[in-house]
């Protein structure tokens, strides 16, 4: 019988610390059969910063760095140009990536490096304790902003993707979401395409995919994929952007 399924070789079989419902272990194994799929194991580097992706080197079987808070594409530059034949991703967070990471995450891609970024948005500082990150919504309650986000003082929900869009050194960008089993077969492709670039030498990729994070938002694991579906894709809308 043909083996249709199975435990991708690049991800590690250890018991999970992330909360019930997170997203992110369904991130690690996208990212894990992707590598497989592409034959790109022994060549592969992923850079984890600082927040809850702080530990993915933990659950991956390929080649890893970690760096400081907000500086992964950084990191990733240098790795990609010293050797320039890897293929090197960076893991991170909207607190880390939108936050922190910036001022790394605009330069990168305005240089257009040939790097693939996988940008896990879930609206809220997970690690440290559910704080309001750039990506909080109008009204979203965080250990922050207990009352909801107000557009008075705290501004509006910062779009990434959309903002990079303008840069010409962007190749690929798009938003997925980890809500469903299609949704998540479309983020693969996505995820797919993203190194597909890079091993293509066409420049600068970004994913970014929408988490859930029942524990900071106040759910159950069912309900936060509810309310990504019915509030957060009203403000972040699914789709290729580049």
């Amino acid at each position: 019988m043909k083996k249709i399924f199975s435990h991708p070789r690049s991800l590690r079989k250890v018991t999970t610390h992330y909360c019930p419902g997170c997203g992110h272990g369904i991130a690690h194994r996208l990212i894990s059969e992707v590598v497989d799929e592409l034959g790109i194991r022994e060549k592969t580097i992923g850079v984890a910063p600082v927040g809850c992706a702080v530990v993915a080197y933990d659950y991956w079987d390929f080649d890893c760095s970690e760096a400081a808070h907000g500086r992964a594409l950084a990191v990733a530059t240098a790795i990609k140009r010293v050797k320039p034949k890897t293929i090197v991703f960076t893991y991170q967070g909207d607190g880390d990536l939108a936050a922190i990471g910036t001022n790394e995450t605009i330069h990168a891609a305005n240089r257009g490096e040939n790097l693939t970024v996988i940008f896990i948005n879930n609206a809220v500082y997970g690690m440290t304790g559910g704080q309001m990150a750039p990506t909080t919504l109008v009204g979203q309650k965080t250990a922050t902003t207990p009352k909801g986000r107000e557009v008075k003082g705290q501004g509006y929900p910062l779009k990434i993707s959309e903002m990079l869009k303008v840069l010409p050194g962007v190749k690929y960008l798009e938003r997925v979401s980890l809500h469903s089993p299609q949704e998540i077969l479309k983020a693969k492709a996505a995820i797919k395409q993203a190194f597909l670039n890079q091993i293509q030498g066409k420049g600068f990729s970004l994913v970014e995919i929408i988490s859930p994070c029942p524990t900071y938002w106040g759910m159950s694991p069912r309900q936060s994929l509810n309310w990504i579906k019915e509030v957060m894709l009203k403000e972040f809308p699914l789709g290729r952007i580049k």
